[in-house]
């Protein structure tokens, strides 16, 4: 039987090792957390509408229910040539050996000046923990200017993170609603790309900016930003928006792992993969999913969990090919690179959007758009602990 080491505890790397294991893998997950973070639901946090409690699952018992084991570990240094894996643990250095490698790592924020007065829609429990703190403490001040943005990376584009910001603003401006309190705030949202969510389609995109005029959002796009300051953003041009409370999501880029590692990156530092997953040059021993991977695709292709699912399974189904000789059977992820968001705007419900190398889809749910992404949410926990069935297709919205 051989090993295979997945490398990543995210939605990705979770999933890898469940489809793995499930064909017979000596399966083994090192993650530097012991929980899986829900990345898609976590966008609640900040309104008190969910806790961090209820964003994660922990490791070990996805592990125990899908017959594959959980390290505790930080990954400290690839070797790949040698087929061995450095991880820091309680007890130590330790060296992992493997017959095949799956990373799935993920990236990390793409730095900016002043980024330390800012707040990630996609951090961790403690950073989002500290937003709800200082919303919280405008609430009760009564008054205050919000803004809103999302950067990018021109090295590879394909590591945008929009949509939470978008919900987290959507979600903000419907609890301040329902306080009474929306006329005494300012809520703007910035961008340094000229056209913000263009990836869900040109005309999508714009009904977006005509949904913000309708609820009163600001908002200052295709100038970019030389800094972050405590009291607001600085943009190149010279205009300041004054900010009580910054919440910005920067682009994804390589992590520093990977780029102190002998893999094949981008100038991002992603990995380099072939249409298998399998990194190049790795003879089918190494492969890579997720957003850590450098994925091909239409210009408006984009890094989303369920794109991480579906490549994580296929790479459980190619090394099975792999493993018993049948390489004409490889199958490739391109075909599934497509978007779907179910973008969530609090009690007004939220809105479907799609993208396929065929169409583009945008569809309004109104009160219903919540609860579906609530319905997920349940499904996504138990289905990964085996409690319910699992549905094909419906892992990640």
């Amino acid at each position: 039987m051989e090993k295979v080491l997945v490398l990543g505890g995210g939605i990705g790397g979770v999933e890898t090792a469940i489809a793995l294991a499930d064909k017979g893998f000596d399966v083994e997950l090192i993650s530097d957390k012991d929980y899986l973070w829900i990345h898609p639901i976590s966008i609640w946090i900040p309104t008190g509408e969910i806790s961090p409690e209820g964003c994660q699952i922990p490791l070990k018992l996805i592990a125990e229910r899908n017959d594959f084991k959980f390290t505790l570990g930080k990954v400290k240094k690839i070797l790949s040539k040698e087929r061995k894996v450095l991880i820091e643990t309680e007890k130590g250095e330790e060296e992992k050996t493997y017959d095949r490698l799956v990373v799935a790592i993920g990236g990390v924020k793409k730095k900016h000046k002043g980024l330390e007065h800012t707040f990630s829609t996609c951090g961790g429990k403690g950073e989002l923990l500290r937003l709800r703190e200082r919303y919280y403490s405008l609430i009760e001040k009564g008054k205050g200017t919000i803004a809103f943005g999302f950067g990018g990376n021109p090295a590879d584009p394909s590591g945008v993170r929009g949509g939470p910001v978008f919900e987290v603003l959507f979600n903000i401006h419907y609890h301040l609603k329902g306080l009474g309190l929306r006329d005494k705030f300012r809520l703007v949202f910035f961008a340094p790309m000229p056209k913000p969510g263009k990836r869900l389609g040109e005309k999508n995109a714009d009904k977006v900016f005509d949904f913000f005029k309708k609820i009163g959002v600001d908002y200052k796009v295709g100038v970019k930003i030389k800094e972050f300051q405590p009291d607001g953003i600085l943009f190149e041009d010279g205009e300041k928006i004054e900010s009580d409370l910054t919440i910005f999501t920067p682009a994804l880029d390589g992590h520093p792992v990977l780029k102190e590692s002998d893999l094949p990156l981008n100038q991002a530092g992603f990995i380099k993969i072939d249409q298998y997953c399998a990194v190049e040059g790795s003879d089918y021993t190494v492969w890579a999913v997720g957003d850590c991977a450098s994925i091909e695709g239409p210009d408006w292709k984009a890094k989303q969990g369920h794109l991480a699912e579906v490549m994580g399974r296929i790479v459980a189904r190619n090394i099975e090919m792999v493993s018993k000789g049948e390489l004409q059977k490889l199958e490739s992820y391109l075909p599934h690179v497509h978007i779907v968001c179910l973008m969530d705007m609090g009690p007004w419900g939220g809105i479907l959007f799609a993208r396929t190398h065929k169409r583009t889809l945008m569809i309004p749910l109104p009160k219903v758009g919540h609860w579906l992404k609530k319905l997920w949410a349940w499904y996504y926990k138990n289905s990964k602990l085996r409690r319910i069935p699992r549905i094909p297709g419906f892992d990640a919205p």
